[in-house]
C-alpha cells in the first residue's frame, strides 16, 4: 500500500525483467495501519522470494504511520533494523535507496561502504520541504534546519540522484546545490500486464461512477469530492462516487458522507491487492486524483496517475503543477482547481455527457503509458543510468 511502495516494486521488478539479480530491504509490512501481519511479528527479520526478487524485510513497530512523531519512529527503526540485512544479500554492484523520505539513504550508504559499492538515491518526496506543505515541520524551526542538513548531506553522498519527476530538480539543484548532471528523472512507471483495460467490467446502468483508490492522506482534499457529489446529489445527475483505501483520513470521510447525507459516495475503508485495485478501477467510468491546495504547485507526480492510465479511464486532475501539466500533455484527462468543487461538477457533467471523450481520454492515456512507463521500460532506463557508475548488474 502506497505509492512509495508501488514505485520501489516497478523499479526492482523492471530491473529483473532486464535480466538483473535484485535484492529489496523492506521494513514489515505496516503501511499505513500498522498492523503487522503474524508471520513478522516478534522477529528482527525474515527473508522471502517475491516475483524473481529477493526480499529481506526488517523490523518496525506496529504503529501506524500518522504524524511526525510516530513517522520518526518508524524511520529510525528501519535506519537500525535494515543494517541486520547486510549480511544475507551478498554481492552488490550498487545500492538505490528507494525512498519516499531522505532517511533511507543513510542505512543505504553504510551498505556502500561494506560493500564497496557506489549509491544512488531516489527521491519520492521532497524532504523537508513536503513536511512543510503537511505543516508536520515548521520552516527556520531547530527541526527545519537539521532537515535540511540531513537532506544536503543525503543529496551530495549519492553518486547519482533518480527524482520521479522533472519538478524536483530545481529544489535538488538549486536549494542544496547539486550538480545537475548527476541527476536523471526516472517516473514511477506501471504494470501495464497487471492494470489494463477490462471491458467486462461493466457499471451499474444508469450511473456514472467516479472513482479514487489510494491512501486516506492528508495530501488528498476529499471535502472537494464530497461537496461536488452533495451538490450533484441535489440536482439528480445519475452520478456516483466512490472513494477506496485507507490512512488517517478514513474517519474523516466517513463523518463528512455521513454529515452531508450523501447516498451517492461509497466509502470502502479497505485495502486491497493491486489485482483488486487494477479490477476495481475498471469498473469506473472516471478516475479521480484530487490533490490539496497547499498554495504551491505541486512538483511530484503520483504514481496512482499512472496506473489510472494504463486502464484506459479519464482523469479528472484536481491539481495544480506537475500532475497538471503531465495530464494536459498527454491529453488523458481534464484538470480541475483544487478545492473548487463547483467546477469538479461541471467538469464531471462533461464527462458523463461525452462517452465519445471519455474514450479519447482513456486511449490517449493507455497508449502513453505503454510506449513509455512499461515496467520494461522503466528497468531499462535504470539500468542506463546504472552504466554510468561502470557496474556490471548482468
Amino acid at each position: 500500500m502506497g505509492g512509495g511502495a508501488t514505485r520501489a516494486y516497478n523499479v526492482a521488478r523492471g530491473l529483473v525483467l532486464n535480466g538483473c539479480r535484485v535484492t529489496v530491504v523492506s521494513a514489515f509490512p505496516h503501511y499505513p495501519t500498522g498492523n503487522i501481519p503474524k508471520e513478522y511479528r516478534w522477529r528482527p527479520l525474515k527473508v522471502e522470494r517475491f516475483e524473481g526478487i529477493k526480499v529481506v524485510r526488517t523490523f518496525v513497530p506496529p504503529l501506524a504511520s500518522k504524524g511526525l512523531m510516530r513517522r520518526i519512529i518508524l524511520f529510525s527503526s528501519f535506519i537500525a533494523s535494515s543494517l541486520l540485512a547486510i549480511p544475507l544479500v551478498g554481492k552488490v554492484d550498487v545500492v538505490w535507496a528507494a525512498n519516499p523520505n531522505i532517511l533511507s539513504m543513510f542505512p543505504a550508504m553504510v551498505f556502500g561502504l561494506l560493500k564497496r559499492c557506489p549509491v544512488v538515491m531516489n527521491v519520492d518526496d521532497l524532504w523537508p520541504e513536503d513536511m512543510y506543505s503537511l505543516n508536520l515541520i515548521r520552516k527556520k524551526s531547530v527541526t527545519s534546519k537539521i532537515a535540511e542538513l540531513l537532506a544536503r548531506i543525503a543529496y551530495h553522498k549519492a553518486k547519482l540522484i533518480t527524482p520521479i519527476s522533472p519538478g524536483y530538480i530545481s529544489i535538488i539543484s538549486g536549494r542544496y546545490g547539486v550538480n545537475p548532471r548527476k541527476i536523471y528523472v526516472v517516473r514511477a512507471g506501471v504494470d501495464v500486464r497487471k492494470f489494463k483495460p477490462n471491458r467486462g467490467k461493466l457499471r451499474e446502468a444508469g450511473k456514472f461512477r467516479v472513482l479514487y483508490s489510494g491512501a486516506f492522506s492528508v495530501a488528498y482534499d476529499f471535502d472537494q469530492v464530497l461537496m461536488a457529489a452533495k451538490l450533484i446529489e441535489e440536482n439528480g445527475n445519475g452520478v456516483e462516487f466512490i472513494i477506496q483505501g485507507g490512512g488517517e483520513l478514513a474517519g474523516h470521510i466517513k463523518s463528512m458522507t455521513k454529515k452531508l447525507k450523501l447516498k451517492n459516495v461509497k466509502v470502502i475503508d479497505e485495502i486491497v491487492s493491486r489485482e483488486k485495485v487494477a479490477e476495481l478501477l475498471n469498473t469506473a467510468d472516471a478516475l479521480i486524483l484530487p490533490l490539496r491546495d497547499f498554495g504551491r504547485p505541486y512538483l511530484g507526480i503520483s504514481s496512482k496517475l499512472y496506473e489510472y492510465q494504463a486502464v484506459g479511464k479519464p482523469i479528472i486532475c484536481c491539481a495544480h503543477g506537475q500532475p497538471a501539466e503531465y495530464v494536459k500533455k498527454t491529453n488523458s484527462g481534464i484538470v480541475v482547481k483544487p478545492g473548487n468543487y463547483k467546477t469538479l461538477v461541471e467538469k464531471v457533467k462533461d464527462l458523463r455527457d461525452n462517452p465519445d471523450l471519455c474514450k479519447k481520454l482513456g486511449a490517449n492515456g493507455r497508449l502513453n503509458v505503454e510506449r513509455n512507463l512499461s515496467l520494461e521500460r522503466i528497468g531499462s532506463r535504470m539500468m542506463a543510468i546504472f552504466d554510468k557508475l561502470n557496474v556490471n548488474l548482468l
